[in-house]
């Protein structure tokens, strides 16, 4: 790889894993660089093309996917329903608010995790943080919690497993417009969100045969492009899987279609920002509530200096009682800048709390509140609200509260399943896709 590509290596790089044998580090990149792609580069431009349509205010993002994948959680069954929960969500902004929707997994490649703190104690013993599957294990011993670069192989063939079954049910015939209705069926009889969806699936229905009566069938409505992305955290695995394309001869981060910097990794000088100018990938950083407007023009111009539509994305993830104050002068001092930026709502990070049960939580009313607020900015300044990020599962788990089904504090060990952060079930999620609809259809 070029010199520029490994100018991130002689800067301070954070949340890094102290890897206790570096031979064996060097031996599993080497092994990484001569693996295939897992994405490619022609794809990646094409979501930078959606991306940027975004940007000028024609699309809307949907993001989501785990907070932390598992090597174990890579079965059909758990694509599936994280794909079904994301395919009705897209369903309902797309009917409902009346928008193109971009599909963005946090998928294929979400093996790795920061950490406020380097180690964790319990009873009087301290060990390495789990930082995700992709780095070390959940389980509280020596053995799980000891880095191993091993497990960086095992992520790039877990992705290319996700990405396969993505692939599969995307393009042959699972996504197609004519599922809406058995993308329901386990779900309709139990939960109000799946009453409500049920409704607008019979709607769509009713479009879709009115259309055939017409003889308009377009292959739209039977594929759906999805996209991968993932924070790219471990610096040493987005390099190893980072590609020249033949065709342009630029390199990309062939390890998903997106990648983005977090929160605690966005800093100016930092081996992340460095890495993330060197690609040509859309890209995405993470923006808390400290981001100054001299913070974010700086990474514009770091990361989008030729001010290219669909290449940068701001995730602003500032909490429900902070995006009312924080959020303004930042989108408009930003574009008043003249820069193309597509802005993003992520309205989980923000607003995580410990319930007295000891469990980290989310109440789904904080979450819909920092969506509302996200609009509410955007409304007032005449820009536009580019999409949401967040974190879901589609299975039933009670790992946030509220929703449809009013789930309370006291559930949350009935089926708290994350690796890392709470998560909105399905129920939950769709309920935000409602919410997101509406507030879309009155921006």
């Amino acid at each position: 790889m070029s010199n520029n590509l490994d100018s991130w290596r002689r800067l301070p790089a954070a949340q890094q894993p102290e890897w206790p044998d570096r031979g064996a580090l060097e031996r599993v990149v080497t092994k990484l660089e001569g693996l295939p792609p897992l994405v490619f580069a022609g794809e990646c431009d094409n979501l930078k093309a959606e991306l940027a349509a975004v940007a000028r205010g024609e699309a809307f993002v949907l993001q989501g996917g785990d907070c932390a994948e598992t090597f174990a959680g890579a079965t059909a069954d758990a694509v599936r329903n994280k794909l079904k929960t994301l395919l009705q969500m897209a369903i309902v902004l797309t009917y409902a608010a009346k928008v193109p929707v971009v599909k963005i997994g946090r998928m294929a490649g979400q093996f790795a995790k920061p950490r406020s703190k380097g180690t964790e104690i319990r009873e009087g013993v301290e060990l390495p943080a789990y930082r995700g599957d992709m780095v070390n294990g959940l389980d509280f011993t020596p053995e799980a919690r000891t880095p191993d670069p091993e497990r960086l192989l095992q992520a790039y063939h877990s992705s290319a497993v996700t990405l396969n079954l993505i692939r599969a049910f995307t393009k042959g015939g699972y996504a197609d417009l004519r599922q809406v209705h058995a993308w329901n069926q386990d779900f309709v009889a139990e939960s109000p969100a799946g009453k409500r969806y049920e409704q607008l699936a019979r709607e769509i229905d009713q479009a879709l045969a009115f259309m055939r009566a017409c003889g308009a069938d377009p292959e739209e409505f039977h594929t759906v492009e999805f996209y991968s992305s993932h924070e790219a955290l471990i610096l040493d695995y987005d390099h190893a899987l980072t590609r020249i394309d033949s065709r342009t001869g630029l390199p990309y981060d062939v390890s998903a279609h997106m990648v983005w910097i977090g929160e605690r990794t966005r800093q100016l000088g930092s081996a992340h920002v460095e890495f993330f100018a060197n690609i040509r990938n859309p890209i995405g950083v993470k923006l808390g509530p400290t981001t100054s407007v001299d913070d974010a023009l700086v990474l514009i111009g770091k990361l989008n200096p030729d001010n290219e539509p669909g290449r940068l994305s701001f995730i602003t993830r500032m909490g429900a009682t902070k995006i009312r104050e924080h959020l303004p002068e930042l989108v408009e001092k930003v574009t008043a800048s003249g820069a193309q930026v597509a802005w993003i709502c992520d309205p989980m990070h923000g607003n995580t709390f410990e319930a007295p049960s000891g469990h980290k939580t989310r109440r789904l009313d904080d979450v819909l509140d920092e969506v509302a607020g996200f609009f509410e900015v955007h409304r007032a300044l005449g820009t536009h609200p580019g999409g949401i990020h967040i974190e879901f599962t589609g299975d039933d788990v009670t790992e946030c509260v509220g929703g449809g089904r009013a789930i309370v504090e006291d559930d949350l060990a009935l089926r708290y399943e994350t690796a890392c952060d709470p998560r909105l079930n399905r129920g939950q999620s769709l309920d935000l896709a409602f919410r997101v609809a509406e507030l879309y259809r009155s921006a």
